[in-house]
């Protein structure tokens, strides 16, 4: 084998296992996510039961001023963070709401 073709299977290798690493995260990421959605369909039935509206600004609030700072001291793009919780909780509202229709 080559130098070069040896080097080359060697960053294959190398790359190999960082996409490995990436899926594992990948994996936890979709885990996680799932784990939160049941908890939150429970928060979405208990709301219908009690009456309570769908969403709570004032908690969504801090919970984006919160993500903010923890991206920030992880160094991750706070508006990335942002945008990415806003897209969870606008799924979390649209199952309180239909949790409350009877859906």
């Amino acid at each position: 084998m080559t130098q070069d073709a040896q080097q080359s299977a060697d960053e294959d290798a190398t790359l190999a296992g960082f996409r490995k690493s990436i899926d594992n995260i990948d994996a936890a990421l979709v885990h996680m996510l799932a784990e939160r959605f049941r908890i939150t369909q429970a928060v979405g039935a208990y709301k219908a039961k009690v009456t309570l509206p769908p969403a709570d600004p004032a908690r969504e609030a801090a919970q984006i001023a919160r993500l903010r700072r923890l991206a920030e001291e992880s160094e991750l793009d706070p508006e990335f963070s942002e945008k990415f919780l806003r897209f969870i909780i606008d799924e979390v509202i649209r199952h309180h709401e239909q949790a409350q229709s009877g859906n």
